[in-house]
């Protein structure tokens, strides 16, 4: 037997084969949009995909279960509930299959979604490993507010929050303490709060170090697990349905993106999505155009930012940026949104001027000071006394209520959202000065909190 994971950095997203040797066939977990890895995988060991489970609909990025079942025959297995629209077998508790030396079963996990699985792996009658979805983290549990609007079943998230205490302490923790734990997220994953930098963990280690585990009530567990949650990016319904459907194969997708020449003359009334560097962007780019840069979380800012029903131009510094921004997008379903993707930039005639970072650190009350981090890093961490939190993701909808009676200051943690806040506020405020603070925050200390 051998347990292969695969890790998206950028979605923070682990992906599983499960080759067995004597069957020289493989099931996969939750596969990533492109799936030539795992095909990749097969032909390295001599094997054959037989079978892809989902353990449900995943919201944060698009999987290719339904292309890898097209082009192998594979069986795709998932929870009735999860009402899927494409051909399928139902894995709800009870069910099971065997490949080879090896036995898969299914356990109801619901606490993410209604719809969750986790699926406990054995090896001649003795459980090996727990692949728990978005339900047990390494360190944390997923998030239960994802459903309310989404998916073939919704349920509010105080529902969800009290099924995840039971599907956690009747379904998961009562499985052997050396059990294997695998995620389908790790680190920076929006699907949870404060999930672990390991990609794997044990059901005793879990015990032991996962917060939520603890003893707990479940009014308790309810109320610590629904607090703070991050914000849900814009994207994250459409992921469900789009992966309740079944997604386009991924590679003709992609190509289907038109590439036009530099200097093409774009839609006046099409959002331009421009990924050059800030500085580059600043001297010069199409007028209300969206500065995300290429690095950081290029996938989910896009899709925090950007509704899915948006059409977009892409603009990319070159040729390989361009095709791999368009990969990244097709990560999440958006390749089908880009109107067209381009080298360079289709005009220059907007520019952002540069603040004066030792004038704005004397007399910082002559500027008005946004924040566009996430409300709980402007409450725990404030920079600024006096600023505006507008977190990012909700920033093109409520920039209109920033006052323009001073020269407005953006500022996020490190510079990287700043540079997109920016260049949605200056269009936003026509007439206002508007600076972006960027990489300077780093050198401010954090404020004493006004009470």
């Amino acid at each position: 037997m051998k347990i292969e994971q695969f890790e998206d950095k950028g979605l923070a997203h682990f992906s599983y084969a499960i080759l067995s040797e004597s069957a020289r066939e493989i099931v996969l977990i939750d596969p990533a949009r492109n799936p030539q890895q795992y095909y990749d995988f097969a032909q390295a060991h001599n094997a054959k995909i037989v079978a892809v489970i989902e353990t449900h609909p995943h919201a944060d990025f698009i999987s290719s279960h339904l292309e890898v079942a097209q082009a192998t025959g594979a069986a795709i297995r998932v929870s009735k509930l999860l009402g899927a629209d494409y051909p399928h077998q139902a894995f709800d508790e009870g069910d099971s299959f065997t490949v080879g030396k090896l036995t898969f079963r299914a356990l109801n996990t619901p606490g993410h979604s209604p719809d969750s699985i986790s699926i406990v792996l054995s090896r001649e009658g003795q459980d090996v490993a727990v692949f728990t979805g978005d339900t047990l983290f390494i360190g944390d549990v997923g998030r239960p507010d994802l459903r309310e609007k989404a998916g073939n079943l919704t349920a509010k998230r105080e529902e969800l929050a009290k099924q995840m205490y039971h599907s956690l302490r009747e379904k998961l923790m009562p499985l052997a303490d050396d059990v294997l734990v695998y995620p389908a997220h790790g680190a920076g994953s929006l699907c949870g709060k404060a999930l672990s930098g390991a990609n794997s963990s044990t059901i005793g280690a879990e015990k032991i170090g996962n917060p939520m585990l603890r003893p707990l009530s479940e009014e308790d567990f309810s109320k610590e697990l629904l607090a703070d949650q991050p914000f849900i990016p814009k994207y994250f319904g459409y992921d469900v349905a789009l992966n309740k459907a079944g997604a386009p194969a991924f590679a003709p997708s992609v190509q289907q993106v038109p590439r036009l020449a530099p200097g093409s003359t774009l839609e006046p009334s099409v959002l331009v999505v421009d990924t050059r560097p800030e500085a580059e962007f600043k001297k010069g780019h199409a007028a209300g155009a969206l500065n995300i840069q290429q690095g950081g979380k290029f996938e989910t800012w896009l899709g925090s930012i950007v509704g899915p029903e948006e059409p977009f131009y892409l603009v990319a510094v070159d040729e390989k940026n361009r095709e791999d921004l368009i990969q990244k997008a097709a990560k999440i379903g958006y390749e089908t949104l880009i109107k067209g993707a381009l080298v360079g930039t289709p005009a220059t005639e907007a520019t952002l001027p540069q603040l004066d970072v030792a004038q704005f650190r004397q007399h910082p009350e002559a500027y008005t000071i946004v924040d566009i981090r996430n409300a709980t890093e402007h409450r725990d961490e404030p920079l600024f006394a006096g600023s505006l939190n507008i977190p990012l993701p909700e920033l093109r909808e409520r920039a209109q209520e920033i006052p323009t009676d001073k020269p407005v200051v953006v500022h996020c943690a490190g510079g990287y959202r700043s540079a997109a806040g920016c260049s949605i506020v200056a269009p936003a405020l026509a007439g206002t000065p508007v600076l972006d603070l960027s990489e300077a925050v780093k050198t401010f200390q954090p404020a004493v909190a006004a009470h």
